[in-house]
Parts: structure tokens; C-alpha cells; sequence
């Protein structure tokens, strides 16, 4: 069913405010994730906020539906959703990448509640989310297992491995959705290691593909509810997206990827989502 007005609105606020949890946990005169963690921040906030099915309660709940971030150096997208939704206290995120803190500088599951699985060793999520979706299928339980990538991330062979086995055993309780940012690490994916065409490669491996603006909300939610009716097969989502969404200096800048901020680059970017 398509979001109503209201509903929409109400998401585009969160994504902010997770936006705005992402610049304050990064700081100023610190390195830290910027690019990846806004560009997926309204994926994020739909899933957790209106898709998911997940109780903060009871994170180990049989019936919740699976989210992994594959491109886990995005982990601080997460963390802003988990804390929002109430997995942990808001001052958890103060203490992001400190010795001992619940959350570090990738997704780790024996510490932050919520964390289905360690990600941030590119490739490997789609892998463990395939694992996880045929343990859905034994075990008889109607969850969904939604992974999220990069388009630099599955320059990685194992992603590809992963692909067809999700097409081979009919995995249609597995959403994929890919971070299409056009930027890794080191600059333009075009000019590194170019993944293009994404959609017409998932096709060929055996997807239904779907391609949207991966930041409006309503065009992520219509594409998660049309996934629940495909039938047979897993859903790859190209969710086409900008680096640093919303801080106008880190918009597809390689060197936000994992730079640091300035205290006025940093004070600006704050008050954009206050």
C-alpha cells in the first residue's frame, strides 16, 4: 500500500534526524564514514520505521525480519535507526568507536543489540543473508531477509557467487537493495572498477530487478511492498542514490568516504538537520 502523505512526511523527518545522529557521532577533527552512512539513510529509515518487522524488546524474536548492511563501514546509518528505534539508550552513540563501547567502527553482533551480523569485510553479506533466508524457508518462518551493498563493494567475486545462489534456490524471501552512490573509496566507481550496468547484470543472474530514487521515500516503500508479491525468485532493488546526501560539501566527494570534518564543516552540517 503507498504511503500517505502524512506517513511520507514523517519519514523524510527521521531519515533527517538520522542524518543528523550520523554528523554528531562522527564530530569534528575525527575520521568517519559520512558519504556511505547519509546516502542510506532514507533506506534505513524505511525499513526500521515502516517495512520491518522488528520488536527493540526482543531482538533475538524468531519472527523479526533480517537486515544486514553489507557495506557495514555504513554501520553509523544503523546505529542512528537501532538507537531511534530504542534497541539501546541515545547515549550510546556518543561513544561510537571508544574502547569498550556497544558500537564500533563496524557492525559487530556480540556487542550492539540488533546487529544480526559482523559485516564491513566487503562481499560477504549477501552471503550471509542467502544463509539466512533458506534458514526461514526450513524452518517454516515467513520473515524477510534484506541486505543492503555498495556499488563499489560488489566489485567482490563472492557477491556474484552469492547471486546465483540466491537465484538457484528461489530465494524470494531475500531483498537486496544496492547503495548506488557512483563513489567508493577512491573516487568515482567509473573510473576505479566500474560495476555498471548493475540492473541488466542482476537480471542476468536471475533477479527481479527493480530501479528507483533511493531517496524518496514513497519509491522505497512501493518497491519493498511490490518485492513481497514477486514470486519465485529474489529481488535486487538499485536504489540510485548521492554520496553524503544532504551535506552539500561531502555531496559525491570521495573524500568523504571516510574523511573528517573540519569544526565548521562539522557546525554546518549539524545545523542543517536540526
Amino acid at each position: 500500500m503507498s504511503l500517505t502523505e502524512a506517513k511520507a512526511a514523517e519519514l523524510e523527518k527521521t531519515a533527517k534526524k538520522l542524518r543528523y545522529d550520523i554528523v554528531m557521532m562522527i564530530g569534528a577533527g575525527k575520521p568517519g564514514h559520512l558519504g556511505g552512512s547519509c546516502s542510506v539513510a532514507d533506506i534505513v529509515a524505511v525499513l526500521y520505521f515502516h517495512k520491518m518487522r522488528h520488536d527493540p524488546a526482543n531482538p533475538k524474536w524468531a519472527e523479526r525480519d533480517r537486515f544486514l548492511l553489507s557495506k557495514g563501514h555504513a554501520a553509523l546509518a544503523q546505529y542512528a535507526a537501532l538507537a531511534e528505534c530504542g534497541y539501546f539508550p541515545m547515549e550510546e552513540l556518543e561513544t561510537l568507536k571508544e574502547l569498550g563501547s556497544i558500537l564500533q567502527g563496524h557492525p559487530d553482533m556480540s556487542k550492539t543489540p540488533g546487529i544480526e551480523a559482523n559485516t564491513g569485510s566487503l562481499g560477504q553479506g549477501l552471503s550471509m543473508a542467502c544463509g539466512m533466508a533458506i534458514a526461514g524457508r526450513l524452518d517454516k518462518r515467513d520473515y524477510k531477509v534484506y541486505c543492503i551493498l555498495g556499488d563499489g563493494e560488489i566489485a567482490e567475486g563472492q557477491i556474484w557467487e552469492a547471486s546465483m545462489t540466491a537465484s538457484y534456490y528461489k530465494l524470494d524471501n531475500l531483498v537486496a537493495i544496492l547503495d548506488k552512490n557512483g563513489v567508493q573509496a577512491m573516487g568515482p566507481i567509473v573510473e576505479r572498477y566500474d560495476t555498471n550496468p548493475h540492473g541488466e547484470k542482476w537480471k542476468a543472474f536471475g533477479w527481479e530487478v527493480m530501479e528507483i530514487d533511493g531517496h524518496d521515500v514513497k519509491q522505497i516503500a512501493d518497491a519493498l511492498d511490490k518485492a513481497d508479491e514477486v514470486k519465485g525468485r529474489p529481488v535486487m532493488i538499485v536504489a540510485n542514490t548521492v554520496k553524503g546526501k544532504g551535506v552539500p560539501f561531502a555531496e559525491g566527494k570521495a573524500a568523504f568516504h571516510h574523511g573528517m570534518m573540519t569544526q565548521e564543516q562539522y557546525e554546518t552540517a549539524r545545523q542543517l538537520f536540526e
